[in-house]
C-alpha cells in the first residue's frame, strides 16, 4: 500500500464537499488461482477446442451449408417420426379404450393393464413378438434403452 492510498487531500475549495475514498476489495490469501497443472490442462482443452473450429471454418461454406442441410434433414425426419409415434399411440389408445367400453372394462383398468405389460417387456419376461408384428431389433432396441425407458414406465 503507497503513502498515497492512505491519505486523503482535500481541494482547496471550501465548497467542495468531501469525498471518502472507494473502499478496494482486498486479495484473498486462500485465492491463489489455479495450478499450474490446472492451468495447461485447461490451456489444452480450448486449444483442442480452437483446432475443431478451425476445421470447421477451414471447409468451403458450401461443405459447412451442405453439413447444416443435411442436419435439419436428419431433425426433420425424426421429428415426424416422434409426429407419427405418437399419432399411432393416440389411435392405439383411442382404439383399447373403445373395445374396452364395448367389453364394460373401465379406463384405469386399461391403464394399469398397459403399465403392466410395458413393465414386463421392460424387464424381460415379455419377449414374444406378437405374430411376428415386433421384429428382434425392435427389442434389442427396447433394451438398450431399458434404463430411460423404465423412469417413464413408473408407477405411482
Amino acid at each position: 500500500m503507497t503513502l498515497k492510498d492512505q491519505l486523503q487531500v482535500v481541494p482547496a475549495n471550501a465548497e467542495a464537499a468531501f469525498i471518502p475514498p472507494a473502499d478496494v476489495p482486498k486479495a484473498k490469501a486462500d485465492d491463489t488461482g489455479p495450478t499450474l497443472q490446472e492451468a495447461i490442462e485447461c490451456n489444452e482443452a480450448l486449444t483442442e477446442k480452437i483446432d475443431a473450429l478451425d476445421a470447421i471454418l477451414a471447409k468451403p461454406l458450401n461443405e459447412i451449408l451442405a453439413d447444416r442441410e443435411k442436419a435439419e434433414e436428419a431433425a426433420l425426419a425424426w421429428d415426424r417420426f416422434g409426429a407419427m409415434w405418437m399419432l399411432s399411440q393416440r389411435a392405439m389408445r383411442r382404439v383399447a379404450l373403445d373395445l374396452a367400453a364395448q367389453l364394460g372394462v373401465s379406463e384405469e383398468e386399461v391403464v394399469a393393464r398397459a403399465m403392466t405389460n410395458a413393465n414386463a417387456v421392460l424387464n424381460g419376461a415379455d419377449e414374444v413378438d406378437l405374430g411376428g408384428t415386433i421384429a428382434p431389433a425392435q427389442l434389442q432396441h427396447i433394451a438398450r434403452h431399458r434404463a430411460f425407458l423404465r423412469k417413464q414406465f413408473r408407477t405411482g
